[in-house]
């Protein structure tokens, strides 16, 4: 699962979960129609959208003057496999 560390570190903020839902619902958005969503700074939603991307869970794409995001499904299904690995009794030394 890519960055352990900074996926734990971007799902720890309820806000940048609460983006992930609503990209999860809407799919690709701009960056401007996620801040609209939320009421705090553009450049509040700016950071969250930063550290998610950092982490690998969500994809960007600039075209023109906008950057559109949308979820990256694979990050999350390795970090529920993850998960589901700790409650199965696996190898007790696998990290």
């Amino acid at each position: 699962m890519g960055n352990d560390q900074s996926v734990m570190k971007a799902l720890s903020d309820k806000t940048r979960r609460e983006i992930l839902v609503l990209l999860k619902k809407e799919g690709r958005m701009a960056a401007g129609d996620i801040a609209n969503k939320f009421e705090m700074t553009q450049a509040t939603v700016s950071h969250h959208l930063s550290v998610l991307d950092e982490a690998g869970l969500i994809n960007d794409e600039k075209v023109g003057k906008y950057i559109y995001y949308e979820i990256n499904t694979t990050i999350l299904q390795d970090l529920l496999q993850w998960l589901v690995g700790l409650t199965s009794g696996g190898d007790k030394n696998e990290k």
